[in-house]
């Protein structure tokens, strides 16, 4: 299995910048897409943004332009820039790491941006 640790969340003025990070450990080789999704309050999970083992990006249409996912040299971070936040990004952040036999979940980190 893959176990996941997401840091970095916190609170933010409107138009900020925060970058979240996801450390993984455990069998990563078998993650093949590592992702970030969130949770808004009374709102279901959505997908922010993925990133393959090949380095492929996939964003959501309302965090295109800018939040930028990316992997760390050592293959086993993964983070997320987030800039010109807005309150509509509030919500608690999840790491996913998804691959043959693997769908793993951290624990979440909490963004709320607000003035």
């Amino acid at each position: 299995q893959v176990q996941l640790v997401e840091s970095g969340g916190g609170l933010v003025q409107p138009g900020g910048s925060l970058r979240l990070s996801c450390v993984a450990s455990g069998n990563i080789f078998s993650t093949i897409v590592m992702g970030w999704y969130r949770q808004a309050p009374g709102k279901e999970r959505e997908l922010v943004a993925t990133i393959t083992s090949g380095s492929i990006t996939y964003y959501a249409d309302s965090v295109k332009g800018r939040f930028t996912i990316s992997r760390g040299n050592a293959r086993n971070t993964v983070y997320l820039q987030m800039n010109s936040l807005k309150p509509e990004d509030t919500g608690v952040y999840y790491c996913n790491g998804r691959g043959p036999g693997v769908n793993s979940w951290g624990q979440g980190t909490q963004v709320t941006v607000s003035s």
